[in-house]
């Protein structure tokens, strides 16, 4: 049974544009429409997922999908939405990606036996054994230079520069559906919204080759999804969300959708599950009364993992979420496989995670050069602290001083506990605040080095740093 596929669209949010008679076409008879997508990664990522959704959601209407690899376009490149030209890829790298789009297509589209079965198509198998003088002559004749021109992924490039191999790339697009058209009966393209002026060259393509006046030629675009701040939708902190898991693992993808912001979640229920009008706008509602419960994230998060990954990588990642932020059992940790588990550890917020290797010290710093040795290097071995008794500043390295070795930046008073001259140690902040105020701030009047933690022997006012009267009594000398 054949469903109105346009108004399904325009409920869920899904629709930008459709040329004329579109609609009446797809309530008539069952209809035959792709999607190309160009192996320009090893992996689809969740900025697909939208116009994935559009063969997904037409195929449930009744109607026919054919998804298409570019392994042809995939070596020019599309211009749209794009400042700058792509990097050519190698035939072996575009083979690779091209059986990583089509494995990874299987997990959407129903390729069984039915009537409306979808149907995976490359474009390189057409375009393999044609020469550059039979393109010129099949598509290049039909379409002026004027009518490319006008073209806004042509139009946004002109300032910065075109190459002709990418200002061609609308001719391939077009070639495909007139190709698709002739040989498997394809009468729609559909698209993000970006992909509308290469669409439409492949309608008027058809129409000037085969001297059609009436339209028997269709386009239809989605909109290109974006968050509620404005940003573009499919990216994390980490870069894009890829449909792979040695590229995104389950539970951080699962976690994407979780972390979904409520006036986004809204839109993302429509676009990416194939719940009923009735269900969702229940759902919706259930979610106003409630936010904290995150109905809707959850409900988004569970049907688009199941489908991606599998009902099991579901289950691990959502137990993962559970011993990470909820109350889960000993068991559930154990349950886990071994690359969930190493995901969740990264994300675990305990214990703390430290550097493997310890943190550089900053070299000394002297300023009376004849009296101390200057550390010129971070690889110089640090000198020992001095423990002459007239001087405590931790930046002065007597070339005299015979003391044992202490590599913490801290400074002394004097105790009763310690021996004439040799005080205990405070931080040292409290010395830096204390040279601050201009109390204390003298060279050595042994070593001469400058600064000296010890009494200033010219500022007799100056109380010795909290002596016998404990901390609080040093920040009062201080301040």
């Amino acid at each position: 049974m054949i469903k109105n596929f346009v108004e399904e669209l325009r409920w869920r949010g899904m629709l930008h544009d459709c040329t004329p008679g579109t609609e009446e076409q797809l309530n008539r008879e069952m209809t035959t429409a792709y999607i190309g997508f160009d192996p320009t990664a090893a992996s689809l990522h969740v900025g697909n997922l939208a116009t994935i959704m559009l063969l997904v959601h037409f195929q449930h209407c009744g109607h026919r999908p054919v998804a298409l690899v570019g392994g042809a376009t995939g070596m020019v490149g599309d211009p749209s939405g794009k400042s700058e030209e792509r990097k050519f890829l190698d035939e072996e790298t575009l083979r690779h990606n091209q059986a990583g789009i089509k494995a990874q297509l299987m997990h959407f589209l129903d390729f069984g036996d039915a009537p409306n079965a979808a149907l995976m198509v490359n474009n390189y198998d057409w375009f393999k054994g044609m020469g550059f003088l039979e393109f010129l002559r099949e598509a290049g004749k039909y379409l002026t230079v004027n009518y490319m021109m006008a073209k806004d992924s042509v139009q946004k490039r002109l300032e910065t520069g075109i190459s002709f191999t990418e200002f061609s790339y609308q001719l391939l697009q077009g070639y495909d559906f007139y190709y698709l058209y002739k040989n498997q009966g394809v009468k729609l393209q559909m698209g993000g919204s970006d992909q509308w002026g290469n669409i439409t060259t492949g309608t008027e393509l058809i129409r000037r080759k085969l001297g059609r006046d009436e339209a028997d030629a269709f386009a239809l675009t989605t909109p290109l999804l974006t968050k509620a701040d404005g940003s573009k939708f499919g990216k994390s902190e980490s870069g894009n969300v890829w449909l792979d898991p040695k590229l995104t693992s389950p539970y951080k993808f699962y976690q994407f959708w979780l972390n979904a912001a409520d006036e986004d979640a809204k839109k993302l229920v429509r676009v990416f599950t194939r719940l009923d009008r009735p269900t969702i706008e229940g759902l919706e509602a259930e979610h106003q009364a409630d936010p904290g419960k995150r109905l809707l994230q959850k409900t988004i998060a569970e049907d688009v993992t199941v489908r991606v990954h599998g009902r099991a990588a579901y289950e691990g990642a959502l137990n993962a979420s559970q011993i990470l932020f909820g109350n889960a059992p000993t068991e559930a940790l154990q349950a886990l496989d071994a690359a969930t588990f190493a995901t969740w550890w990264t994300c675990c917020p305990w214990p703390p995670k430290t550097s493997s290797s310890p943190p550089k010290a900053k070299p000394a710093k002297c300023s009376k050069a004849a009296a101390c040795r200057s550390i010129k290097s971070k690889s110089t071995k640090r000198p020992p602290r001095p423990t002459l008794p007239c001087c405590t500043a931790v930046t002065c390295w007597c070339n005299a001083a015979k003391s044992t070795t202490s590599s913490s930046r801290l400074v002394s008073r004097p105790s009763a506990k310690s021996a004439p001259g040799r005080p205990d140690r405070l931080p040292f902040f409290l010395l830096w605040f204390r040279r601050q105020a201009g109390r204390g701030l003298h060279s050595c009047p042994r070593c001469g080095a400058l600064p000296c933690a010890g009494p200033n022997p010219s500022v007799p006012a100056v109380r010795r740093l909290g002596a016998g009267r404990g901390l609080g009594a040093a920040f009062q000398d201080f301040l």
